[in-house]
Formats: C-alpha cells, sequence, structure tokens
C-alpha cells in the first residue's frame, strides 16, 4: 500500500464500513419504529427488554468475524495462503458450534430468559416471542457478521457495504409488510429482523460465486490454540457489543424502579438511537482494521499512524456532527417513535438525550482506538479499553449517580465513564511513548 494513496484508502474503507454498518444498526432501530407505531408502549418495552440478547449473538459473530479476519488479514500480508484458509476455516467451525448452541438455548430456556431480564405480565409473551425467533437465526445473525469481517478484509469492503445494506433495506420492508397489513405483531417484527442476515448472506455469495475469494474451506480439525488466538483478538469487538446489553439491562432496571414503563420505553428511544450513532464508530474502526493489520504485517509504522489519526479525526467530526442534529431536532426525532403521543415519554426521552449522547464525543476515540490496538497485534490494551467502558466503570457509576441524581444521574452515567476510559487512553499512549524512547 503506497504511501500518497493511504488517505484514498483510509476513505474507501471507512466510509463504505460506515455505509453499512449504519444499515446493519437499522435492523433494531426499523423493529422500533414499527413496534412503536403498531404495539405501543408495552411493545416498545418488550423490544427493549430483548435487545440485549440480540447484542450478545450479534457481538459473539462479531468476536469471530473481527478476530479471525484480523488474523487472516495479517497472515495474507505475509503472503501466507494455507495459513490463511486455515484462520478462515477455524472461524467458520466455531463459529457454527456457538451458534448452534444458542439455538438450543432459545428453543428451550427463553422463557426463563425473558423473566430474568424483567419482563412483566404485560410484557412477558411479546418478550419471550422476540427472544425464542432471535436465538433460533442466531446461526444465521453469527455467520452472516463472519462473512462480512472476511470478505471485507479479502479486498471486496464494498461487497460487504452491498449485503449490509441490502439486508437492512430488505428489514426495513418486511418490518411494514409483516406487523401491519400481515398483522402479525411482534413475531413479524422479529422474523423480519431474522430473514435480513440470510438475504445479506445470498449477496456475499457473489464474492464466491466470482471467484474473488483469496481463502477457502479446507478439511482440518478444530484447533484450541487458534480459537483461543481469534477469541483474543476479537474479545473487544465482542465486550463493545455485548457491554451495550448489560447496560441496557442495568438501565432498564434502574429506570423501571425510577420511572416505570413509560421510563424504559423512553431509554428504549435513547438506546436504539444510540445503536445507530455507535455504529458509525464501529464503521470507522471496522473500515480501518484491515488496512491497519495489513500496514502493520508489512511493517509500515508511518501508514499505521496515519490511519489512526484519519480514524480519530474522522470520529470526533462525526460525533459533533451527529450531537448538533440530535440536540436541534431532539423533538421531532422522539415524535417518530411516540406513536401514542405519550407526554410523559417524550419529556423523559428529549431530556435524557440532550444529556445521554454528550458520551460520544469520547465514545468514538474510545472505539476506534480498542480496535487500533487489536489491530496491530496488541490484543491486551484493546480488551483493557473494552471492559473498562463495557463493565468495570459504567457500571458502578451508573449505581451511584442513579442513587444519588434519580434519572439524570442515569443519563450522566455513560458520558462519564467514556470521559474517564479516554484519559486512560492518554496515559496508555504516554506510557508507550515512554517506554519506546
Amino acid at each position: 500500500m503506497k504511501q500518497n494513496n493511504i488517505f484514498y484508502t483510509f476513505m474507501k474503507y471507512s466510509s463504505l464500513n460506515v455505509l453499512g454498518m449504519i444499515g446493519l444498526s437499522c435492523y433494531i432501530l426499523a423493529d422500533t419504529f414499527f413496534v412503536a407505531r403498531g404495539l405501543g408502549v408495552n411493545g416498545l418495552t418488550s423490544l427493549n427488554l430483548a435487545i440485549p440478547i440480540y447484542s450478545f449473538i450479534h457481538g459473539l459473530g462479531l468476536m469471530i468475524g473481527m478476530g479471525g479476519s484480523t488474523r487472516y488479514s495479517i497472515s495474507k500480508s505475509t503472503h501466507r495462503k494455507n495459513s490463511s484458509s486455515a484462520i478462515f476455516t477455524q472461524a467458520l467451525q466455531f463459529t457454527i458450534i456457538l451458534s448452534l448452541t444458542l439455538l438450543v438455548i432459545g428453543l428451550f430456556f427463553s422463557n426463563d430468559i425473558a423473566r430474568l431480564l424483567g419482563s412483566s405480565d404485560a410484557t412477558h409473551t411479546m418478550t419471550n416471542t422476540y427472544l425464542k425467533t432471535i436465538l433460533l437465526f442466531s446461526p444465521m445473525f453469527m455467520l452472516n457478521n463472519l462473512f462480512i469481517c472476511f470478505v471485507r478484509n479479502d479486498n471486496n469492503p464494498k461487497l460487504s457495504m452491498y449485503a449490509m445494506l441490502i439486508g437492512s433495506f430488505s428489514n426495513v420492508i418486511l418490518d411494514y409488510i409483516l406487523i401491519f397489513p400481515l398483522n402479525m405483531g411482534i413475531f413479524g417484527a422479529v422474523l423480519a429482523t431474522s430473514i435480513a442476515p440470510m438475504i445479506s448472506l445470498m449477496v456475499l455469495s457473489l464474492h464466491f460465486l466470482k471467484k474473488k475469494n483469496s481463502f477457502v474451506y479446507i478439511k482440518s480439525r478444530l484447533n484450541i490454540e487458534s480459537i483461543k488466538d481469534i477469541c483474543i483478538l476479537g474479545i473487544s469487538a465482542l465486550i463493545t457489543e455485548v457491554s451495550s446489553g448489560i447496560v441496557m439491562i442495568i438501565f432498564n432496571s434502574i429506570i423501571l424502579s425510577l420511572l416505570g414503563n413509560v421510563g424504559v420505553a423512553a431509554y428504549g428511544i435513547l438506546a436504539n438511537i444510540a445503536l445507530v450513532i455507535t455504529s458509525i464508530f464501529t464503521g470507522i474502526s471496522q473500515g480501518v482494521q484491515p488496512i491497519l493489520s495489513q500496514n502493520y504485517g508489512t511493517s509500515n509504522k508511518n501508514n499505521v499512524r496515519k490511519i489512526y489519526s484519519y480514524g480519530i479525526i474522522t470520529a470526533l467530526i462525526c460525533a459533533l456532527i451527529t450531537y448538533i442534529i440530535i440536540f436541534t431536532f431532539s423533538k421531532p426525532i422522539v415524535s417518530i417513535f411516540n406513536g401514542e403521543h405519550n407526554v410523559a415519554l417524550e419529556w423523559i426521552a428529549i431530556r435524557g438525550m440532550h444529556i445521554y449522547f454528550t458520551a460520544f464525543f469520547f465514545t468514538g476515540v474510545n472505539i476506534v482506538t480498542s480496535i487500533y490496538f487489536s489491530s496491530i497485534d496488541n490484543p491486551k490494551l484493546s480488551f483493557i479499553i473494552s471492559i473498562l467502558r463495557g463493565f468495570i466503570l459504567i457500571i458502578p457509576i451508573t449505581l451511584l449517580l442513579a442513587s444519588l441524581l434519580g434519572i439524570n444521574g442515569v443519563w450522566l452515567s455513560l458520558p462519564i465513564t467514556e470521559f474517564i476510559v479516554s484519559l486512560i487512553i492518554l496515559y496508555m499512549f504516554y506510557s508507550l511513548h515512554h517506554k519506546n524512547k
């Protein structure tokens, strides 16, 4: 990769992947919109209670996809073709085993999981329906994430983008058809979401039908060391997704005790808009991962530094633009999801948006930096960043601030957590700089 075209390569990969990730995040956003319009507050609450499980499935697929494709890209840059195919094979086998396990869990335990997530008599049936269906289709979600990552790393980011966008667009159309004309309720919403990755996989199959693939499935047994390596490299992607689900569970529980179902429905609006905004940062980070790994594999440190700085600047610009839009148009944005014109829901959501979304000035930096360390084969620092923002800081900060400030403390907990993690990242780079002197 030549020095003079690295910015063009960055723009190509990051822009295509941002578009694709926004499309992918619209799986749940479309559900939120149509469920809110068709099923009201109880439907929106049920959806919000079930989304953490979707985040977990999505996160597992990304962990294997990002970890496997990162190792694949580093291996490919050293021209070890057999090793590249072996990495893909291990990732595929592991994905199939994990996803089938989740399918079995969905078949027998979705009812118990729905209760554990806090479903009430009014929301239990819908929550259980959403959970069971999502878990039964988990092989499709996870395989889709795996192939999106590998195809993107196999010099075909455009096809990955098309797959994500076409899958998302089909979800929006199916959501409308199944919920309204066919009157299938929450099952229609989750069925639409579950069909979308199957359509995306059909698009991705063109990479193999046109024989553009540099990797193939080879006969081999599952290797524990290889799986461990894939998981270590991809763990930050899993933590990012799973932590959002765990944070939602904690927020749901706290808000339920403070404001009841209306508060949870209001948070559902914020959380799902946040998924889209976070997908922009995830798109930037996943977009730069292949070119970071390739340049790292060829020891081009100058390009690695440039790519990382491009990613950080782009994330900050996107954070500023999205916050201005949300702050300016918060009322009409909330009204899109407030089909019942619930005044309490509108007031809670708008006030929450103005505080909660200040976090994204730091979130983008943290997500890009986490993937940066993973891409250059330093999973330890990537893991530290992810675990700090995903679990170690956010949980106690949320509980503390909620007890002191009520609902405003809940909204403040994410910005404060992300700010502290950004300070820790500055310290990491300071320490690395002095260590390398």
